[in-house]
């Protein structure tokens, strides 16, 4: 059905002079109003302040106004009104509209309807929260490319206007109103500069006496390219959102910051294989990868299309020993016995973490190292469940992946011993997108080495005692884990996640903060860059996912605290 069909104004008699009984013109009012509600626009209730509340200081709030008359301007007073979410400029002889629109920033319905407009200003596009705009009946012979930044439009009325034939057969196509705004999206030039360098930030200067091997860790959500769609990231031009284009951006960034180790989610299976893998290899990188348990069950053309995690190491850095996958719905089947929470709640979700079981190369060290001294580090990657009415699956996942890094670790540690008992202890690294804000019990628990059993993320479930078999600690209203870890990034980004809606910290690097020292990381974007551009959200062209890289500089000594083998704390 084409969204443009209802351009007449349940108001078109309002102007027409009859006399009527009072009763008469409560029926017509209410009746006009039922017709105006049953039309899908916005109803319009309002309450005239009593004497008494004036009294009390109350003020007033204009949400919603009209203005009828044969209105040909407005007073600039108007754009004050800035808690508008509704302006009825129909049916008057407005013939220019003013770009001081621009401000009244919370209009969700504007209808221009049945005016003498012959063009919009393109501060109109501006108004990204107009869900109808109505422009029937004008004399528009175009439209500003800038209307193509209102993405969450539904209702565009243009019928009788002189508008160009390209335009009004997009528009009256199915789903026109989607196209038509694509269209003026993907046409409108790029005038935002690209964001200036994310600046370095020294944290700590490398320590000269001793043998050290320095090592830059990168974590990045790339943004699967069957989850960039004009649905989900409308502000973003439909070129900018392509596979093609963002994976040469995403690719410059990956070569650009040179890391050592870089742990990669949201990878499709088919762009691991045939970009990301001979890509890098090029650059002297090896790399494991393993896609979402989904792809178990599917068909071989159909599991290239599944995304998960990828560990890249520089290959003269680093060798590999061993990967290991964690597939939280096979661990959550494997302890669900008794909890119908785990096995409809936590069990269904094919989310996973894929771990590196690395050791330096002799090229690795500076200040000497005896050859014989191989520092074996344990790097893991994981993308955990998004959605936020499941924290407790969250939080869940998190507490399983501890407990098999937990395992993996003790198990390669007594394999090391038992060749060489002068090894240095392993080493961890925990990266990812935890889609966990950091008020949330997934990174208290990873902070603080525990989580209470009452914590409200858990939402007052069954999981008590199921929990505590993957738990490392006896006590009963605890969880704990058994490493000493800490987030590389505490209070440094505003951000590593920026949409339209929704900005916040769900990436992180996490270390053992007894055998790691941070020496710097990458600090974020400015913000002005956003603020000043009016950057609704990411991707943007400049910017080829919704999430940021995280950057940091490790340096790792083979002599920190060797007396506490991994950063473990000792099952209590």
């Amino acid at each position: 059905m084409n969204d443009s069909t209802e351009e007449c104004s349940p108001f078109k008699d309002r102007k027409k002079k009859t006399h009527m009984s009072l009763n008469d013109k409560k029926r017509l009012a209410r009746e006009k109003a039922e017709q105006y509600n049953s039309n899908g626009r916005p109803s319009r209730q309002y309450h005239m302040l009593t004497a008494e509340e004036v009294k009390q200081g109350k003020e007033t709030r204009w949400e919603q106004l009209e203005i009828i008359g044969c209105v040909k301007n407005i007073s600039p007073s108007l754009w004050n009104l800035t808690t508008l979410t509704g302006l009825y400029l129909n049916d008057n002889q407005l013939t220019r509209l003013p770009p001081d629109i621009s401000m009244l920033v919370n209009l969700v319905y504007l209808d221009l309807s049945g005016n003498k407009l012959r063009s919009l200003p393109a501060e109109l596009g501006e108004l990204v929260y107009l869900r109808e705009l109505h422009l029937g009946y004008n004399m528009l012979r175009s439209l500003p490319h800038e209307l193509g930044r209102l993405f969450q439009l539904q209702v565009l009325g243009l019928a009788g206007n002189p508008l160009c034939q390209e335009v009004m057969k997009l528009y009256s196509e199915p789903n026109g109103t989607h196209r038509l705004l694509m269209y003026l999206l993907d046409s409108l030039q790029v005038r935002v500069p690209v964001p200036p360098g994310r600046p370095w930030i020294p944290l700590s200067r490398p320590n000269k006496n001793i043998p050290s091997c320095p090592v830059t860790v990168m974590c990045y959500n790339v943004l699967c390219e069957k989850y960039a769609t004009t649905q989900m990231y409308g502000y973003c031009p439909s070129w900018a959102l392509s596979w093609d284009y963002r994976k040469k951006v995403i690719l410059g960034e990956i070569r650009h910051y040179t890391a050592d180790i870089i742990t990669l989610q949201e990878v499709e299976t088919d762009q691991f294989y045939n970009f990301f893998l001979p890509e890098l290899k090029k650059d002297g990188y090896d790399g494991v990868f393993s896609p979402k348990s989904r792809a178990k069950t599917m068909s071989e053309n159909d599991r290239k299309r599944v995304d998960g995690c990828a560990i890249f190491f520089r290959a003269i850095k680093f060798t590999l020993i061993k990967e290991h996958l964690i597939e939280f719905n096979q661990l959550a089947m494997a302890n669900s016995s008794g909890s119908d929470d785990m096995l409809n709640r936590v069990m269904p979700r094919d989310n996973i973490g894929l771990a590196a079981l690395l050791k330096t190369n002799e090229t690795a060290w500076e200040n000497s190292l005896p050859s014989e001294v191989q520092q074996p580090i344990l790097v893991c990657t994981a993308h955990i469940h998004w959605d936020p009415e499941f924290c407790d699956v969250k939080l869940i996942q998190i507490m399983m992946l501890s407990n098999e890094l937990n395992t993996i670790l003790e198990d390669a540690n007594r394999n090391y011993r038992n060749v060489n008992h002068h090894q240095p202890p392993i080493q961890l690294l925990l990266c990812g997108d935890f889609n966990s804000l950091p008020d949330s019990g997934v990174i208290e628990f990873l902070s603080a080495g525990k989580v209470s059993s009452d914590h409200q993320d858990f939402k007052d479930l069954q999981y008590k005692t199921l929990l505590h078999k993957i738990s490392t600690c006896d006590r009963p209203n605890e969880f704990m884990h058994s490493f000493k870890l800490s987030s590389a990034y505490e209070n440094i980004m505003p951000f590593t996640n920026y949409t339209f809606n929704f900005k916040g910290i769900i990436d992180y690097i996490f270390y053992t903060r007894q055998t790691m020292t941070p020496l710097g990381l990458l600090g974020p974007l400015a913000p002005e860059w956003f603020k000043d551009n009016k950057v609704l959200g990411c991707p943007h062209p400049h910017i080829p996912s919704d999430h940021f890289p995280l950057l940091v500089e490790f340096e790792l000594s083979p002599n920190a605290h060797q007396s506490n083998s991994n950063g473990l704390i000792g099952r209590r």
